[in-house]
């Protein structure tokens, strides 16, 4: 029934893929996501060359990385979002299912890069972090199933879900990956939300969630650590943290100037996790507020979309990609201002990193997929009665 045509989308049968899917997507968030990449590049090119120097390399070998990674990316975006919500379902299982293999297999074929985490798979010309390309996966995993729950004689979706999203959590935190961790709890916890979850259960999860933070810091030095330097009132200024707060304060409103700014020479994540302080020194607040915008126009925008959805799967999944891209951003740049305790995530398109960009690429092209336009009724006449 879903698939009816009602009107709101005339069909033409026959017609070419591209003008279908040009007319269908949501154009605001794929011009915003190019518009995130290509300030990567921009950033990219103040950011990495202190980088490359050190590591005696090309000035611009990051930036012809990234570049590629990020073509790469945008094209996987694009060509995902040209598929149907069923197809794209079935590859995100997939993915997953492979991404989990691969995360489980990190203790024994992982690395650390000499960071104490050992969340990389080195593969010579290049790493891989499974955890990124295992979250968009797992939102659409999550979310079929608890469709699947709200059908008559369904399965119990809700638990099995519950149970998968502790496992990949545990497997997180033993690398240990706090942030990730916290990144898979929190969207599998949205889809829950939206598929109709007790508020006095999602209050539970809240507490249980706390009292884990609390047993991680008792257990954990690597995460003790991170947490005191975020609730210590002095702030080292020869820490990553340090460089970056002093980076944001000099670039004041309008910045100290295109490649004037310093602190690309001291942090050494400066072109990943740290890169807005890259952005509010050079480019000062004008730049930060307008990637913040861009954000956030994306996430309001694909939200708008799927409020129309009545097509319960795809409500849950591209809520939880749209609102996981969200909070990613907001944790980075949360961290370099200190609202935050240091997590090691990156900017979404605009952060240096193959796996980010590519996984960032599968995530809006799914989100992309579940939001084009489809002929269908809207949720509010079905609640008004015209159903």
């Amino acid at each position: 029934m879903t698939e009816m045509v009602y009107g709101s989308v005339p069909v033409s049968r026959g017609e070419p893929i591209l003008p279908k899917w040009w007319r269908t997507v949501d154009r605001w968030s794929l011009i915003s996501v190019i518009i995130l990449f290509s300030i990567g590049i921009l950033l990219g090119l103040a950011a990495s060359p202190p980088l490359a120097e050190k590591n005696g390399l090309d000035p611009f070998h990051y930036v012809q990385r990234q570049a590629f990674f990020g073509g790469v990316s945008l094209a996987v975006m694009i060509v995902m979002s040209m598929l149907g919500p069923v197809l794209v379902r079935r590859l995100a299982v997939i993915g997953f299912l492979v991404s989990f293999v691969a995360l489980a297999m990190l203790p024994v074929f992982g690395t650390d890069f000499g960071k104490g985490a050992v969340r990389w798979y080195a593969l010579g010309f290049a790493s891989v972090q499974p955890s990124e390309f295992l979250k968009p996966g797992f939102i659409v995993v999550a979310a079929w199933l608890m469709a699947a729950a709200q059908e008559i004689n369904g399965p119990p979706g809700r638990l099995w879900s519950f149970f998968l999203a502790i496992t990949v959590v545990i497997m997180l935190v033993l690398q240990p990956d706090f942030g990730q961790a916290s990144l898979v709890l929190f969207g599998w916890g949205v889809v829950y939300f939206v598929a109709g979850a007790p508020m006095i259960l999602l209050i539970v999860l809240a507490g249980l969630t706390v009292g884990g933070g609390t047993l991680a810091y008792t257990m954990s030095d690597h995460f003790a650590r991170r947490i005191d330097g975020f609730l210590s009132p002095d702030v080292d200024p020869r820490t990553q943290l340090g460089y970056a707060a002093n980076a944001i304060q000099e670039g004041g409103f309008f910045g100290v100037g295109v490649g004037e700014g310093q602190v690309k020479w001291s942090l050494p994540d400066a072109h990943t996790d740290f890169i807005i302080a890259v952005a509010a020194e050079e480019y000062g607040f004008v730049l930060v507020a307008f990637i913040i915008f861009v954000y956030a126009s994306i996430v309001v925008s694909s939200l708008v979309r799927l409020m129309r959805e009545r097509d319960p799967f795809i409500r849950l999944a591209g809520t939880g990609l749209v609102c996981m891209f969200g909070v990613q951003a907001i944790i980075n740049m949360g961290v370099a201002v200190r609202l935050l305790p240091a997590k090691g995530m990156t900017l979404p398109f605009v952060s240096y990193g193959g796996s980010s960009l590519i996984a960032g690429g599968i995530a809006l092209g799914m989100l992309l997929a579940f939001t084009r336009a489809r002929p269908q009724k809207d949720v509010s006449d079905i609640l008004k009665g015209r159903g």
